[in-house]
């Protein structure tokens, strides 16, 4: 059961892929991850696979028909965030030739996690590793970083050791 619940890295990650990574940091957020890989299909159906410029361009009408799409947590915040998110990679591949760029645009990892953190919504430091993680970007080892960020983290854990065995882990 564990390994459905864990979601793997993404080798060479599109914009659409960041998206979903984004999004799917933004719901996870407070909940277990189960209850979000269970919902997983349905979130893909609901923000139209993800796709960074149809989602970017929602409005008033499309968050009304997210907050009544069967399959998906009901979170008019989160739904917000996501279409901020969407804009704000729209934003930064523009203005750096592409988000790659963007992301490697920063001397380390504190400063990168400042200013995602700082740009996007519901991106908090446990979200921030997590999604430069996912997407194969640079970040601390996991043991010591995770002291940084109260409580206990299992599922996090049994994503990196997962990473490991498969030879794909960003640690430096």
């Amino acid at each position: 059961m564990a390994h459905s619940t864990i979601p793997g890295q993404i080798e060479n990650p599109t914009l659409n892929d960041y998206l979903e990574v984004l999004t799917r940091a933004v719901f996870q957020a407070g909940l277990s991850w189960a209850s979000i890989a269970q919902r997983w299909d349905g979130f893909r159906t609901a923000f139209e696979e993800f796709d960074v410029h149809k989602v970017a361009a929602y409005g008033e009408a499309d968050v009304d028909r997210l907050l009544h799409a069967s399959g998906i947590l009901h979170s008019a915040r989160k739904i917000r965030a996501t279409i901020h998110n969407a804009q704000t990679l729209l934003d930064l591949e523009g203005s750096h030739g592409g988000l790659e760029n963007y992301l490697r645009s920063f001397p380390n990892y504190p400063a990168l996690s400042a200013d995602i953190r700082r740009r996007f919504k519901f991106m908090g430091e446990m979200n921030v590793w997590y999604f430069l993680f996912r997407v194969r970007q640079p970040v601390p080892k996991f043991e010591k970083w995770v002291t940084t960020i109260p409580g206990d983290h299992p599922r996090m854990k049994e994503m990196v050791e997962r990473a490991r065995v498969a030879g794909t882990s960003s640690e430096r």
